[in-house]
């Protein structure tokens, strides 16, 4: 892992950038490149000298974003607390104001102060201040059950509001690692193609040797005997394979050796953000392999569910248009922003939400961190960055979109609940109060301070119940 950042005087490598960037493509580095602090270096061996440190650091500026985007939120007012502390003072003093009606009217001191006191009694601030807290806490734990971590229950409450929820592609709606899609055999079978360039590839660190390994492994196929094997730094692999010279070649490559391809073919594949190599022997071309960071099938039911529920999903991508499009059209997302630098990311948030959205954002990477502060929602995926994590509102512990489907529905779930409660324990009140000052007396309907404990208890129960009602019917 590069410690700091600094600037390339001396070699070449693929750098995993995919921590800061969200990319998963490693890129290429040599001399007078970049280097960030906390990517990870590849086969290659890179000279750097230290360009930033501290609060310079690309890392402390990110974290400095952050630090702005969340001093900018603020806190929601808990109606239920305000009301329940009110209700106290309303009582006491609806307590007196009949105590004294019933001196008044002469009905003696020791009825006026059983009314009194049975107003006392059955008022129920309990109700009003349980009525929230409750079903707080019970969503909570049906949220943890689920594997979604509740941070921040007023964010969280407020989701139920959301009307867009934007996604970062690599990672969030991509497994975020390279996966075989095509295989191309020119001059040999399909499974002999799979097996040589397995065979080579399986003594490679490399993302896209890990893409092949695992595809052949699938597939059941055996190694065969490999030696003489060289890392090519910026063009490929090659090895004697069965006592056949190969290689695995980036594109350049082989048109750097004079070798002809199909260059419509591949001009497709790369423009549905496919990353493409060809396995050469001599200047025999004997096929290709076409590897792309896989979309998860949790994300197209995902966005399916978020357009029932009339939420719009957009997702944002440092591809270009034409790779991000193809994303998009197998995830069926409702709208792109393709070519979007890291920083700029946060930005497009705020320009949403001027448009009157309110946003939810979804991410793994460093460079989702201040977007996961500015958005009303930041939810980060469980297996994504300490900053990242640090930032959101919610965690998917299960890295599965589902989950933000999940957080929509328990938000909303959660917000009727409070409100039936909140409905229930002032229609309470309301009824109550006059019922125990005898407003009725005339009719014969008294109310005793007995019985007044015993409703302000059933009232406080009868809360209780419904909230628990939301673990039952979620």
């Amino acid at each position: 892992k590069v410690p700091i950042d600094g600037e390339i005087f001396a070699g070449h490598s693929a750098v995993d950038e995919a921590m800061i960037t969200g990319e998963s493509v490693p890129v290429e580095k040599q001399a007078g490149d970049e280097l960030i602090g906390g990517s990870i270096n590849g086969d290659g061996i890179l000279n750097f000298t230290v360009s930033r440190t501290g609060d310079d650091t690309f890392l402390s500026q990110v974290i400095h974003m952050v630090r702005e985007a969340q001093a900018s939120k603020s806190n929601t007012q808990r109606l239920a607390d305000i009301a329940a502390r009110w209700l106290f003072y309303i009582a006491v003093a609806a307590g007196l104001i009949t105590f004294a009606a019933w001196m008044l009217l002469d009905r003696g001191i020791e009825f006026a102060i059983e009314r009194a006191v049975t107003v006392i009694v059955i008022s129920c601030p309990h109700a009003l201040g349980l009525a929230i807290p409750l079903v707080t806490a019970i969503s909570t734990s049906i949220g943890a059950n689920k594997g979604l971590l509740i941070r921040d229950r007023a964010a969280f409450e407020n989701a139920r509001n959301l009307n867009a929820v934007v996604f970062d592609k690599t990672g969030t709606l991509t497994q975020g690692q390279f996966g075989l899609t095509d295989i191309i055999p020119i001059a040999i079978e399909e499974t002999e193609l799979l097996t040589l360039a397995y065979s080579i590839e399986a003594n490679s660190e490399h993302p896209i040797a890990h893409g092949i390994v695992r595809e052949a492994e699938q597939r059941g196929l055996q190694l065969l005997p490999v030696s003489n094997y060289r890392n090519l730094t910026g063009q490929g692999l090659m090895a004697t394979v069965a006592e056949r010279n190969l290689s695995i070649l980036s594109p350049g490559a082989v048109r750097d050796k004079g070798i002809v391809f199909d260059e419509a073919a591949f001009d497709s594949l790369a423009a549905a953000g496919k990353t493409v190599v060809f396995v050469v022997e001599g200047r025999i071309l004997l096929g290709a392999l076409a590897l792309a960071d896989l979309v998860r099938e949790s994300a197209k039911q995902a966005v399916a569910e978020l357009k029932e529920m009339q939420v719009e999903s957009i997702m944002l991508t440092g591809d270009n248009p034409r790779a991000a499009a193809y994303i998009a059209e197998q995830v069926k997302i409702d709208k792109v922003i393709a070519e979007v630098l890291p920083q700029h990311k946060a930005e497009i948030i705020t320009n949403l939400q001027q448009e009157g959205k309110r946003v939810a954002m979804t991410g793994d990477g460093v460079n989702d961190a201040p977007a996961l502060a500015q958005a009303d929602l930041g939810i980060a995926i469980g297996a994504g960055t300490d900053v990242a994590i640090e930032t959101a509102i919610v965690i998917l512990v299960r890295s599965d979109q589902l989950d933000v489907v999940s957080i929509l529905k328990l938000s909303r779930a959660t917000y009727r609940k409070m409100i039936q409660n909140l409905i229930w324990a002032t229609a309470y009140n309301v009824i109550a109060l006059p019922l125990a000052a005898g407003i009725f007396y005339d009719q014969g309907i008294v109310v005793s301070p007995a019985l007044g404990a015993v409703f302000m208890s059933l009232s406080t129960i009868i809360v209780a119940i419904n909230a628990r009602l939301l673990r039952i019917r979620d």
